[in-house]
């Protein structure tokens, strides 16, 4: 058996479960966003942190609304899912630095949707070489910041640069 010491995710697992057991449902407005590490807010959809990222600030952008199905989504839930997706890649170019960036949607469970009852877009910041020893020996990544820290670290920068594109 192999460990993997992640003390900050007992808080989570222990936490109380909200929003109708959807880990996405936010409402649009709550005292919950650093707790559920949620770094913008849009019209129609806001910007989170993964609890299980693939990299360091890897974000989710997801709808307000709880649909499955990006078919579902209005023409305004649409564009603003867009350009909030758009916001997050100038954001995390802008922090972190990333030589490349993957934005990715999965609908349905076939397509490895882990979530596939609340759509979300995945942007995850990319590095030349940052698949490690430890992905290539175990399957496991290293994540090298606490996901609060990221996200103190994103979400002024989120509020400065939505201010300059509205």
């Amino acid at each position: 058996m192999k460990n993997l010491w992640a003390p900050w995710r007992m808080k989570y697992i222990l936490g109380p479960k909200t929003h109708g057991g959807c880990v996405l449902c936010a409402p649009p407005h709550t005292d919950e966003d650093e707790d559920r590490l949620i770094v913008y807010r849009g019209s129609h959809v806001f910007v989170m942190l993964n609890r299980y990222p693939y990299a360091s600030g890897h974000l989710m952008v997801i709808p307000y609304r709880h649909v499955g199905d990006i078919t579902e989504l209005s023409a305004d839930e649409c564009a603003d899912l867009m350009a909030t997706v758009q916001l997050s890649c100038r954001v995390l170019r802008e922090v972190s630095r990333p030589q490349g960036i993957n934005v990715g949607l999965n609908l349905g469970e076939a397509a490895g949707a882990g979530i596939g009852m609340h759509l979300h877009m995945h942007v995850v910041p990319r590095w030349s070489g940052d698949s490690n020893f430890m992905a290539v020996l175990d399957d496991v990544r290293v994540i090298p910041e606490a996901l609060e820290e990221t996200c103190r670290r994103l979400a002024p920068v989120f509020v400065k640069l939505a201010e300059r594109t509205a």
